[in-house]
């Protein structure tokens, strides 16, 4: 017998495979629990698909330059003790069992790392992965704190527990300081990084908070924990603060030795810029909203290649110009501080005369 194929048998056809598609799904049949696994099949091809995207997208979407770099990593293994490890497991840490029930279930990155190009690792950590539970990058248009991480995570594989411990802050730990100041253990994350003295462990990345005025500090720990001020490392150690946890970790910063006991010097264009600004391209001077008596932070004494790095990071891509950016009070001001004047003006604000 020939059946003959007409275009509304086809239609009807294809009409029918539609609704046996949706009368399956409606009916629940399907076992959608984590428990029950994937064919091997599908959980080929799924992670078939999922290497060939990020291969594609990754070429178009991730740095070219090297990112391997030994310095910054103290954040980034902050940032993976406090939102990573749990899924992922790290050195002389294995994952939590219950997250290991997702499906499908964290890599462990000590070996998963290997099969990734630093391009890819970005891509994925910018990007997440769809129904895998891997979330986006926490911050919009950070990619500092996004290549800090690949460089850490391409070191996982050879990296010793003792290592990753130091990184993270767990082997000096909150032993150094008295933690129970703030009735609770809050103050032990903030160490992690920052260091029992307020001043970043030597991190180029990471701010000198002590001597940093305390109301500042609160407002910045209230902005990161709401998202105002991107930061994915921030913005989760901000996250679960109370005020009053907020309020006590500012004052208790703010009353370390640090900033502000520096004398600027160096550049003397750095040092129109700070004290009188460049009137013919509207630039105000530094002293006028961060010198003595005034609200935003103090900036004399604080770690030069942090400031270089805030300045680059608000000033975007360089123009001028451009309505696409944020109209932000210090993006506005840092695209109309001359490129080659953000590093001496930072190594002046930070006291190095060179």
């Amino acid at each position: 017998m020939t059946i003959r194929l007409t275009w509304k048998r086809v239609v009807a056809g294809l009409l029918g495979i539609v609704l046996a598609g949706l009368l399956f799904a409606w009916s629940g049949v399907f076992n959608i629990a984590a428990s029950s696994g994937h064919w091997a099949v599908t959980e080929w091809f799924l992670h078939w698909t999922m290497r060939n995207s990020v291969k594609t997208h990754s070429f178009f979407d991730s740095p070219k330059d090297p990112i391997a770099t030994d310095g910054g990593l103290v954040s980034a293994a902050g940032h993976f003790a406090a939102a990573c490890a749990t899924c992922h497991g790290a050195p002389g840490q294995r994952p939590s069992s219950v997250m290991q029930k997702a499906m499908p279930p964290a890599p462990d990155l000590s070996v998963n790392a290997r099969q990734w190009t630093d391009g890819q690792l970005f891509y994925i950590l910018r990007h997440g992965v769809k129904y895998s539970g891997m979330p986006a990058w926490g911050a919009a248009k950070r990619d500092d704190e996004i290549r800090r991480m690949v460089a850490f995570v391409r070191r996982l594989p050879g990296m010793t527990a003792a290592q990753y411990r130091a990184l993270a802050g767990e082997a000096q730990g909150a032993g150094t300081t008295d933690v129970r100041a703030l009735g609770s253990n809050v103050l032990a994350g903030c160490v992690a990084c920052h260091g029992a003295d307020g001043r970043g462990r030597g991190q180029n990345d990471i701010p000198i908070l002590g001597g940093q005025r305390a109301g500042y500090l609160e407002t910045a720990l209230a902005a990161y924990a709401d998202g105002r001020r991107a930061s994915a490392v921030m913005g989760n150690a901000a996250a679960t603060l109370t005020p009053a946890e907020r309020r006590a970790l500012a004052r208790h910063f703010a009353a370390m030795p640090g900033i502000g006991q520096v004398v600027p010097q160096g550049d003397p264009r750095a040092r129109v810029i700070v004290e009188r600004g460049l009137p013919e391209r509207q630039l105000p001077a530094c002293a006028s909203c961060h010198g003595a008596g005034k609200p935003q932070p103090v900036l004399a004494g604080q770690r030069a290649n942090y400031i270089a790095a805030r300045l680059r990071y608000w000033k975007g891509d360089g123009k001028e110009i451009d309505a696409r950016l944020p109209q932000n009070v210090m993006p506005v001001i840092a695209r109309r501080i001359p490129e080659e004047l953000i590093d001496p003006l930072s190594r002046y604000l930070a006291g190095e005369a060179r």
